[in-house]
């Protein structure tokens, strides 16, 4: 029989804050973290917000001042917020068999700050300019490593690059690897810092960013008709999986249950999501099988909802299809309508926003819905958080490149 797999601790570093209260706290007013980019000069760029990383940030009450200096931003995202998840699950460490514990960390793009900035110093002094920790700062590996390096995990450490789907999928990795028995635990979420020069242009290039400078906490309106793309942002949301008897063993708090897993690929386009949202009604679907759940059982879903016309419109298709008339009672939120788009992280915040939804009954709002999309006709609940007792949630995540994810979450009851 497959081992049960629990959340026993979380860590968030959002541009709602640093911390899971701080976070809720922000959820449940409705309130945004979106604002002007700090962190370069946007003078020239078409897009000039962002959902950036700053406020009680401090990654150096975490990690030594010497230390700080020879990490990328995405880095110390993830050992902050893995900080956080360790002291919340009250683990001791280094554990006494460290081969049954592993890090499963997912980000898109790894170290693109020290890319862009490590690529001027070599222009200008050519090879011998280049730093020496240039690499280990760069890869996205080293998000996992250096936590295994802080907490002594030996087992499974790897970091998975999946695009927008990365944190879902590696929480879903994390779970099967429990589940089947291999190891007992697993830090395991995604971080992502792509908040720069480069990624900003690139997106616009694409056309895929709001533009809505004026009025930035306004400018991420998932399943909204005034929309205009998505918001960037960066951050970390990373939790500690254990399996249900190693948890119970130690008297471990838990915070809810992973319960369902898929993943599918759309096969369709290098950008574009497949209109009819094929791929993630699969997702959804193969996610509520492994949790031998029926549709009409889920509570809330948390929406991949990115806020671009295609990606909302395919995934409120998909929801229709899979859940039918079920679909109208249930409760949705776009959370990325006060976060903006993690990419990498997303994910993983955002399970973390599941089992807080589960344990607070409160569901948190999509705000900016001012003005729905007539194709997007579920309850997304508008503007203002609502009260409902949550004990089963799904969250989606889906990427560039078709990737699709959805998790399922049962909580305590």
């Amino acid at each position: 029989m497959p081992t049960r797999v629990v959340v026993t601790g979380m860590g968030l570093v959002t541009c709602l804050g640093s911390g899971v209260a701080s976070n809720w706290e922000a959820l449940e007013a409705g309130r945004s973290g979106i604002g002007p980019i700090t962190l370069f000069d946007t003078t020239r760029f078409a897009t000039r917000i962002a959902g950036e990383v700053r406020g009680n940030f401090d990654p150096q009450g975490f990690i030594p001042e010497k230390e700080l200096r020879r990490l990328d931003r995405f880095q110390q995202f993830a050992l902050v917020a893995g900080a956080e998840a360790m002291k919340d699950s009250g683990l001791e460490c280094p554990p006494a068999n460290p081969f049954r514990y592993g890090i499963v960390i997912g980000s898109g793009m790894g170290g693109l700050g020290t890319i862009e900035s490590g690529l001027e110093v070599f222009r200008i002094k050519g090879p011998k300019g280049s730093h020496p920790l240039m690499i280990p700062k760069v890869v996205a590996n080293l998000a996992p490593g250096l936590l295994s390096i802080k907490y002594g995990f030996k087992g499974p450490n790897f970091a998975l690059v999946n695009a927008c789907t990365s944190g879902a999928s590696a929480i879903g990795e994390a779970y099967l690897m429990i589940q089947s028995g291999r190891v007992d635990a697993i830090i395991t979420g995604g971080t992502e810092a792509v908040v720069t020069e480069f990624s900003v242009s690139c997106f616009n290039a694409l056309r895929a960013l709001s533009t809505r400078n004026g009025d930035p906490e306004r400018a991420s309106r998932p399943f909204d008709k005034d929309r205009d793309g998505f918001v960037i942002a960066e951050g970390a949301g990373i939790m500690l999986l254990e399996s249900l008897p190693h948890a119970t063993n130690r008297g471990a708090r838990i915070y809810g249950e992973v319960i369902g897993y898929g993943a599918t690929g759309d096969a369709y386009h290098v950008v574009m999501p497949d209109p009819e949202g094929e791929g993630a009604y699969q997702a959804m679907k193969l996610a509520l099988e492994d949790a031998n759940l029926d549709p009409g059982k889920i509570d809330y879903i948390n929406a991949h909802g990115t806020g671009t016309e295609l990606n909302d419109i395919m995934e409120t298709r998909a929801i229709k299809r899979l859940f039918g008339k079920a679909a109208y009672s249930v409760s949705l939120s776009g959370t990325k309508s006060m976060t903006g788009h993690m990419i990498g992280a997303a994910g993983s915040v955002e399970a973390i926003y599941c089992l807080l939804t589960m344990a607070k009954s409160v569901i948190p709002p999509t705000i900016n819905l001012d003005n729905p999309d007539p194709e997007c006709d579920l309850n997304y609940t508008p503007l203002q958080a609502a009260p409902r007792k949550v004990e089963y949630a799904l969250t989606n995540s889906f990427a560039f490149g078709g990737q699709n994810a959805s998790l399922v979450f049962r909580g305590l009851g």
